[in-house]
């Protein structure tokens, strides 16, 4: 049996890094990625047998937790009538009905591949339905390694200090403005200036990229009242919010309705997935109705299809309220456990998805989100890892927790929280 310390120098000649994704390297908290053999429910388990409660749940779509038996038997029945069509199947419009009904912001959706081919293809149906240019981004928020929203953008960049944009022309990245996180003043300054060339103002409506950050409400609402005055597009990107923060996603737990919604993650119970959704007049932008062009061989594939389905049906039963209570109670002791030696601890939290940054000042932008003590997170990090809890390998990345983490994997991992030595 091979162990992950072998496995990783056989990745290395193989893969750049010898990883898919780059937060996965744990370079940023000074150790080497573990190799996954097997996940259920809240655990994982390693190539080296090591069972681990797990949250960090492939960076938030297991929800429901690790295969779970409803989305298994989707998938599987899916499975045995075929793998994939590159032709419509009835999975699609389940899957698109269930993100329609969910979501106040939706009333059309196309099925993508990923989070990234979301954004990208909302801003472009942004661009041809205004017929403007110019993006409106903020800092920290990642939207997937589109070349004109990398610039300052969360996530990997941020965990890696890379910046934003090597390999992209400039002329890629001239239309990109860029204001900080939780500024509604800023944007009305931009939009004096540039109003008339903006297309689209494009958000996490819960920052997850720069650890979890959570927007003041007026923040919210006054992006909506500046977009709807000046002709922009409104775009959240819900891939990690949608379905987790609510079942309505981040616009219904703010009451704040977008012109766009990017969706991933949770709406494939596990498979790789993504979505476009919004106005009908916006959508139907999109070829064959429209002339914006967009397309993907594996877009709606029947099995993502399914298990996404079967996700979102057993989601819309659970007991969001409750995971969200439990999960900021689990965090506020974890805070409360560190503090006395590691000084002040800022909790983010909203939902099933929170970060703790080792930083004196409230976390409310990119900023403030830089100056947590990335080193005594990665200290915390190890000795938390090398009792069995794996966290996100980045203090820019969130914490999630499940339907499927149960309050004795609450207390085990407040347990080992005990015994760290920062």
């Amino acid at each position: 049996m091979s162990d992950s310390k072998e496995l990783n120098a056989r990745a290395r000649e193989l893969i750049p890094g010898g990883v898919n994704s780059p937060v996965r390297s744990c370079r940023s908290v000074g150790a080497e990625p573990l190799f996954i053999r097997q996940g259920y429910g809240s655990k994982i388990v390693t190539e080296e047998g090591r069972e681990m409660i797990d949250f960090v749940l492939s960076w938030g779509p297991l929800l429901l937790g690790h295969a779970h038996p409803e989305v298994l038997r989707a998938a599987r029945e899916a499975l045995d009538k075929g793998s994939s069509f590159g032709a419509p199947c009835t999975g699609e419009l389940d899957l698109a009905e269930l993100i329609i009904d969910a979501l106040p912001g939706v009333e059309m959706v196309r099925l993508v591949n990923s989070g990234t081919e979301a954004s990208m293809s909302a801003i472009r149906a942004a661009r041809a339905y205004t017929g403007r240019n110019k993006i409106l981004k903020f800092e920290g928020n990642y939207h997937g390694h589109v070349d004109s929203l990398l610039a300052r953008a969360g996530s990997g960049v941020a965990t890696l200090s890379i910046p934003g944009t090597p390999g992209v022309p400039e002329d890629t990245v001239k239309d990109t403005l860029i204001a900080p996180y939780n500024d509604p003043q800023a944007v009305r300054d931009i939009f004096a200036e540039h109003g008339g060339e903006i297309a689209a103002v494009i958000l996490e409506p819960v920052a997850g990229n720069m650890g979890t950050v959570v927007p003041d409400r007026e923040f919210l609402t006054e992006l909506r009242r500046i977009c709807s005055e000046q002709g922009s597009q409104l775009i959240f990107d819900e891939v990690i919010t949608g379905f987790r923060v609510a079942y309505s996603g981040a616009q219904g737990y703010f009451g704040v309705t977008p012109d766009l919604t990017c969706l991933g993650k949770i709406i494939g119970g596990g498979f790789p997935v993504g979505a476009i959704g919004g106005h009908r007049e916006v959508m139907e932008m999109f070829a064959p109705c429209g002339s914006v062009y967009q397309a993907g061989t594996l877009a709606g594939n029947p099995v993502a299809m399914a298990a996404g389905a079967a996700t979102l049906r057993t989601l819309a039963g659970m007991d969001y309220a409750d995971l969200e209570q439990r999960t900021r109670e689990f965090a506020t002791k974890l805070q409360q456990i560190l503090q006395p030696q590691a000084g002040p601890v800022q909790l983010n939290c909203i939902g099933s998805l929170f970060t703790l940054f080792f930083t004196p000042d409230p976390v409310t932008d990119f900023a403030s989100a830089q100056k947590t003590d990335t080193a005594l997170y990665g200290a915390f990090y190890r000795q938390m890892r090398e009792q069995n809890i794996y966290l996100s390998p980045a203090n820019f990345e969130c914490t999630f927790t499940s339907f499927a983490h149960t309050d004795e994997d609450l207390e085990t991992a407040l347990q080992a929280a005990r015994k760290v030595s920062l």
